[in-house]
């Protein structure tokens, strides 16, 4: 793994102890939004004020384990990436199901049990790679930033929500965002580094002097008081089976979404990345899965690894993992620290949609990025523009969504899952068809390197191949053709073999004649300029190094090349 240049403290770095702790309050000023949902829930379960108390300790007490243990590489448990859990909508529909079907014991049951359901899930993906080629998982990572950027937009622009915005909410949203912005791109060191804290304390500042933030919200951080200890109130688990579907289709949109976000993780710690490691994912997910059965037990909903996290941590250039122990520890400190507690939930909400809408930017083009790096023929153009647009349709119209059945809401009631959905399905219909082999003819009175180029082009795209490998293959074959015609070895036509598998692309081409030689060692100049037998072992010697392996074999008059390329 080679470490971007644009990442300060990579993944397995240790950073000063004044940036670990200062990259951790950032983190948690990000991520502690999403304690809305828990609290949401416990509303639509008409708890009462002490139990709310309760439900937000456990959650917090949650979100530290949700924090430390996807950073962890414990057995089969942990990516080690800084990748902290939060609570998540994916669980919020079923969620709010099992509040009104039990009240908070049947949610707390039926989260232990989605959460065992995403740890079978994650066992599973080691079988599941040609579900999810290079192409799929970055568009799964563009979907992460839509959705986190449609969320920042909704917050700062009081789209779909009881009260309208007002000029000053504007003026916060834009003050927080230009800050963000204006520091990442126009400084360096800790003013860099901490550009999503500062942005986020200046619109506190502004809101405050603007009376964004209301007398009510100032009297209710004021009347907090300043220590006291976990109150984890405990409702007791149940169990209903009638939501069993709702919960498993949950657990496996958490799954996927987690997929996405470890495989961000992955593209900005590694400059040299080039597919999603998926024993690494796998141990991600189980991780992700374990800590919404811890959730569950204490008394809080499901969690879910957080894109809008490992967005700002690209966006700071802060990676490093033990980011995350310092979020654990800052999170149990807040269980034991109501009023700074009450200081994050009146959070206001230009803020929120400006810190959303920065994050959100770093994630969409790293998914972009990934797709780009691979061809792409009409099969996967589809599978990525249809599947984007069914996905932004749950945002242009969630009305229709939300008249489909319950059971199936947590699987249409997010741009993401939908999105994600789509394109698992419609890379496995593509995929009926597409030939793994194919072959060309060449004549070698007329040979047309333009063709050659074609058929490796035509090729790569339908199957989704690296760029750069299809560019060092398209050279071998040309030259290797050009080589065995200048030198007169070959007679008869060329044909030309290549085969992809996901892991390796071989290209071979036959002939009737004798073999070209691949020497190891450079020919020295005056052996090249000795003779043409000297040029033709030189062109030799470079095909052997534009690829990752190559052979040459003769059997029965017939000669053959092979040239292998690790994907």
């Amino acid at each position: 793994m080679r470490k971007p240049p644009n990442i300060l403290y990579g993944v397995d770095e240790t950073p000063p102890l004044g940036v670990t702790l200062l990259s951790g309050v950032q983190q948690v000023g990000l991520i502690s939004v999403y304690l809305v949902f828990p609290l949401l829930i416990g509303r639509e379960a008409q708890v009462t004020d002490s139990e709310v108390v309760g439900l937000l300790s456990a959650s917090m007490i949650a979100m530290a384990v949700a924090a430390i243990l996807p950073a962890l590489r414990i057995g089969p448990v942990g990516a080690g990436f800084l990748c902290p859990g939060v609570f998540t909508a994916a669980y919020f529909a079923p969620s709010l199901l099992a509040a009104h079907a039990g009240g908070m014991p049947l949610v707390f049951g039926m989260t232990i049990f989605g959460g065992f359901i995403g740890s079978a899930f994650s066992q599973m993906l080691r079988y599941l790679r040609p579900v999810f080629p290079p192409e799929v998982a970055g568009f799964v990572v563009m979907m992460l930033g839509v959705t986190i950027g449609a969320i920042g937009v909704r917050y700062a622009l009081g789209i779909r929500t009881v009260n309208p915005v007002h000029p000053e909410e504007l003026v916060v949203a834009t003050v927080s965002l230009c800050t963000m912005i204006g520091l990442n791109v126009w400084t360096r060191g800790y003013l860099k580094l901490f550009c999503g804290l500062l942005g986020m304390i200046a619109g506190y500042v502004v809101a405050a002097s603007l009376g964004v933030l209301s007398e009510s919200d100032l009297e209710r951080v004021a009347g907090t008081p300043i220590v006291g200890l976990p109150s984890i109130g405990h409702f007791g688990w149940s169990f209903d089976y009638a939501l069993i579907p709702a919960f498993v289709f949950a657990a496996l949109a958490a799954g996927l979404k987690a997929l996405g976000t470890i495989t961000t993780c992955e593209k900005i710690n590694d400059a040299d990345w080039v597919r999603p490691d998926m024993r690494v994912i796998q141990r991600g997910v189980l991780a992700d899965a374990i800590t919404t059965i811890t959730a569950g037990a204490l008394g809080a909903t499901g969690v879910n690894s957080s894109p809008s996290a490992v967005g700002l941590s690209s966006a700071t250039g802060v990676t490093s993992r033990r980011v995350a122990f310092a979020i654990g520890a800052i999170f149990l400190g807040l269980a034991v620290l109501p009023k700074a507690a009450a200081v994050l939930a009146v959070m206001p909400r230009p803020v929120i949609g400006a810190a959303f809408l920065f994050t959100a930017s770093f994630v969409f083009v790293n998914g972009l990025e990934i797709v780009n790096s691979r061809l792409l023929d009409a099969r996967r153009t589809f599978v990525i523009g249809i599947s984007f647009m069914l996905g932004l349709a749950v945002d242009f119209f969630p009305e229709y969504f939300t008249r489909l059945p319950a059971a199936i809401h947590p699987l249409t009631s997010s741009s993401l899952v939908l999105g994600m959905l789509s394109a698992v399905v419609l890379n496995l219909v593509f995929r009926i068809g597409a030939r793994r082999t194919q072959r060309l003819v060449v004549d070698p009175a007329h040979v047309d390197p333009i063709a050659i180029e074609t058929f490796m082009e035509t090729q790569g795209a339908a199957w989704g191949a690296r760029r750069d490998v299809i560019d060092r293959a398209i050279f071998n074959l040309q030259q290797s053709i050009e080589t065995l015609v200048s030198s007169g070895v070959a007679q008869g036509m060329f044909e030309v073999t290549a085969s992809f598998d996901e892991h390796n692309m071989d290209v071979r081409v036959s002939y009737d004649g004798l073999p070209l030689e691949l020497p190891v060692r450079r020919p020295s100049n005056e052996e090249i300029m000795a003779s043409e037998e000297g040029e033709r072992r030189l062109a030799g010697f470079m095909l052997r190094r534009y690829a990752d392996r190559v052979a040459a074999t003769h059997r029965g008059g017939r000669s053959t090349i092979l040239f292998h390329f690790d994907h």
